[in-house]
């Protein structure tokens, strides 16, 4: 380790950091690390010193003044220099992340990362590597950008068992909610604004499908519950089907609609991420445009909320260098893991996730329906064979094609009754197309 690392004397050298990967983040790592090199000291007690940077172009101009002497493309070079004591990971996706990230535990370093995607989806590895080697992982920058939401759930809330996780954790997917609301413009009108503003990629489709809340809901369970949870144990629906009519259906109900990630404890765990409608006074539903928060609910603080920016160059670059200080701090005291990465000391719970058909919930239904007597008795009474209660009924005088929108809010329902419902509905000859269905959550368990 560099210049008395751990040594316990009053004198304490540099912690050496390498990064693996100069994209948008990693720019905002180095300056960070470059222009509060000062303050980060006076809060460690020891500098934090850039020795190695990899990236595959090193010719693009960041914007940022970097010795050149620091820069390799070669990412093995960073894990294998020995003035490096902590690797930051910021490549992104499965591998050659995944190499990376083992390869340097493996040697004995910690290593730092802000890879949701790796985490949910192919994490067991990285899991049994940090049981082999004891070395430590940081990866607030996974969820929620700047928001320390990781860092609350396994220190601040420790005391806690958590009852549920109500997380609006994709700012893309906000932004494009928040402007078909506000405009009144359709989902594609509103995604191409985001992208004209720099708020979705050019390929949006993790965004808007679901899947970067999904790989993010994972991990938050995983923290909450103490088993390890994979992306593909959550429920995913996107926005892409949301339709500016039900935006404002919503909003006569007294709802806004969000996509939430839905993360419920008890016998079992429900995961899901899907558009939901939550009551306009909520605070949840007050979070609009890019922004992020997350709703904890535990049995001791009672209820939480973290809001911020929830991606982004500087407020994701504040979580890689929170972590960062975090494991310079236990390497200067000669510790390990001293808090456990996923905040339980192992993730071995006997915990079942809850099959989406047999979730409880409210919905929200939007029948295009043929503008003739007896409609709407027809679907009340293939309602009411699957036990759903109607709580209130919106029935719309504007023809579409010789049909009219027939909204509905029903009361808690099991969702393979609600689906069997649906199903035989739209078989009817006055139904012209295919229902529309989002789920409610009215707050009531918060």
């Amino acid at each position: 380790m560099c210049g008395g690392v751990g040594s316990g004397g009053d004198e304490k050298g540099p912690v050496g950091v390498g990064l693996i990967g100069f994209g948008t983040v990693g720019r905002g790592v180095v300056r960070i690390l470059t222009e509060k090199g000062d303050l980060l000291r006076e809060r460690l007690g020891a500098g934090l010193k850039l020795v190695k940077i990899a990236d595959v172009d090193l010719e693009r101009d960041r914007g940022i003044r970097v010795d050149p002497s620091l820069l390799t493309r070669d990412a093995r070079e960073v894990i294998h220099d020995p003035r490096v004591d902590i690797v930051i990971e910021l490549v992104g996706g499965i591998e050659p992340a995944r190499s990376f990230i083992l390869e340097a535990l493996q040697v004995g370093k910690p290593v730092v990362t802000a890879n949701k995607a790796l985490l949910a989806e192919a994490g067991e590895e990285i899991l049994n590597a940090l049981e082999d080697t004891g070395q430590d992982l940081g990866f607030e920058a996974s969820v929620g950008g700047g928001i320390p939401i990781l860092k609350a759930l396994r220190e601040g809330l420790v005391a806690n068992a958590v009852h549920g996780i109500y997380g609006i954790i994709n700012g893309t997917a906000n932004y494009v909610l928040t402007m078909m609301e506000k405009e009144g413009i359709s989902f594609q009108e509103a995604l191409s604004l985001a992208q004209a503003k720099g708020y979705a990629e050019a390929d949006p489709t993790l965004d808007i499908s679901g899947m970067d809340a999904a790989h993010k809901a994972a991990i938050l369970a995983t923290m909450a519950f103490g088993r390890y949870f994979k992306a593909r144990d959550v429920y995913v629906e996107g926005i892409d089907r949301v339709d500016s009519k039900d935006i404002l259906y919503a909003r006569e109900f007294g709802y806004r609609v969000k996509l939430l990630a839905i993360i419920k404890g008890g016998s079992q765990v429900e995961i899901r991420v899907h558009p939901t409608m939550i009551p306009t006074d909520h605070s949840l539903a007050k979070v609009e445009g890019v922004y992020n928060a997350v709703y904890i609910e535990g049995d001791g603080v009672g209820s939480t909320m973290f809001y911020g920016r929830g991606a982004g160059e500087m407020p994701t670059a504040s979580a890689v260098v929170a972590d960062v200080v975090d494991i310079a701090r236990d390497l200067l005291k000669g510790v390990s893991r001293r808090v456990p990465p996923f905040s339980y000391e192992r993730l071995d719970r006997a915990v079942e996730v809850k099959p989406m058909e047999e979730v409880v919930t409210r919905y929200y239904m939007r029948f295009t329906a043929q503008d003739r007597p007896g409609v709407l008795s027809k679907i009340s009474g293939i309602l009411a064979s699957r036990k759903i209660s109607i709580e209130s009924v919106i029935q719309k005088g504007r023809r579409e094609e010789g049909t009219v929108p027939v909204v509905m809010m029903t009361h808690e329902a099991r969702e393979r009754d609600v689906r069997a419902a649906l199903e035989e509905i739209d078989r009817l000859d006055v139904i012209g197309k295919k229902t529309v269905l989002i789920r409610v959550e009215d707050g009531r368990d918060w």
